[in-house]
């Protein structure tokens, strides 16, 4: 039964009101990422928690690296932290992190058995991510209002079957493409667990208080045409629509879809109803947006600096967001009464990198605030 409860006031509401292709006085700002181990206050919270798991799974420290960022930075989302890999955690893979390797599981589906035998995640094994969400949105309160809003997300499900058919993180997912071709049937099989469970797990963060749901497919642009289609957009639909058709879950809470490397299915992403579509840096702003205008989808959009950027200098970064801004200021907008700059969320292409210096971050964000505020006044 859903937990969910009307929100307390929001003192910053410009990040709900751009998904909702509301006008906002200037560009809401958050980073994919945003919590992470670029920040030196994140690495010393992890040290104590001994390792990214133990982090992760602990509601209380989980919390507490959500909002660092927050308490450093003016960023209008807080986003839960956790990792994409939970789900097949607790369908019983044996999740654990090598260091210098990244994820890997010690139960991968590499034999049709351990197929055939795969069940919907147990949300009981999740509940330290239900009870995470209710510790940041107790943490977001000040004096009784809420600071900003809470994104909860999922891998989408092709991404999670290419960790769990793997084993652990590869650069074309060879096993993966491979047992495609040969056996679709057993793709197909873990695609629909997946779907089950991710649709049920997002749920469960909206009823703990999420208030926008986020599908990362990290992983869909590996796929051709057809098989992107099929292999991930349409189950990343049923889960979007199984979320929008629930009953208590808040009729205005945006659901956002993003795939890496997904810059030619734009027109296919904007039909499956996402009410944010997160774009990477192989995307024009601007063209995105003209493409959407063309097929009349009032749908707002996301990214999209290239991460990498901020490796470099205060001054080059602070060029690439005035250059993004100011491109999809002069696109064309058929919105009565808002900014072409409305319906955007500033974000980054994908997440950032951990050896980021916080002062680019810092140059990043005052200079989206001051240009996204001067392009609407011009």
């Amino acid at each position: 039964m859903a937990q969910f409860k009307a929100s307390p006031e929001l003192l910053n509401d410009r990040f709900l009101k751009a998904c909702r292709f509301e006008k906002t006085d200037r560009t809401p700002i958050w980073l994919m990422r945003q919590a992470g181990r670029y920040l030196p206050e994140y690495n010393a919270t992890r040290s104590k928690a001994g390792s990214f798991l133990a982090l992760a799974k602990n509601p209380q420290f989980a919390a507490e690296v959500t909002m660092q960022p927050l308490d450093r930075f003016e960023l209008d989302a807080a986003i839960l932290f956790s990792d994409i890999l939970t789900i097949p955690d607790a369908m019983g893979l044996g999740l654990n992190f090598v260091q210098g390797e990244g994820p890997q599981f010690s139960k991968p589906l590499n034999t049709e058995k351990r197929i055939l035998d795969l069940q919907v995640a147990d949300m009981g094994q999740l509940t330290y991510v239900f009870d995470a969400v209710k510790e940041i949105r107790k943490a977001l309160i000040t004096n009784g209002k809420q600071r900003v809003p809470l994104i909860g997300f999922s891998g989408s499900p092709w991404t999670l079957a290419c960790y769990m058919i793997e084993g652990a993180g590869s650069k074309d997912f060879y096993q993966t493409k491979s047992l495609m071709f040969k056996r679709p049937d057993l793709i197909q099989r873990v695609l629909d667990i997946n779907i089950d469970s991710i649709s049920e797990y997002l749920l469960q963060q909206i009823f703990s208080g999420a208030q926008a749901a986020m599908l990362f497919d990290t992983w869909g642009g590996l796929l051709s045409n057809e098989d992107y289609i099929k292999y991930s957009l349409l189950p990343m639909q049923k889960i979007i629509k199984r979320i929008k058709a629930h009953p208590e879950v808040p009729k205005d809470l945006p659901v956002m879809l993003f795939t890496k490397g997904g810059s030619s299915w734009l027109a296919d992403m904007a039909g499956v109803g996402a009410d944010v579509i997160g774009l990477d840096w192989s995307n024009s702003l601007g063209k995105s947006r003209e493409q959407l205008n063309q097929l009349n989808k009032k749908i707002a959009i996301q990214g999209n600096l290239d991460p990498l950027v901020l490796l470099s200098d205060p001054k080059t970064i602070q060029n690439k967001a005035i250059s993004l801004l100011e491109e999809l200021a002069l696109t064309s907008n058929k919105n009565e009464g808002l900014s072409s700059l409305d319906g955007h969320i500033f974000n980054l292409g994908h997440g950032i990198s951990q050896f980021t210096p916080p002062e680019n971050v810092q140059a990043l964000i005052e200079q989206v605030i001051k240009t996204s505020t001067l392009l609407r006044k011009t």
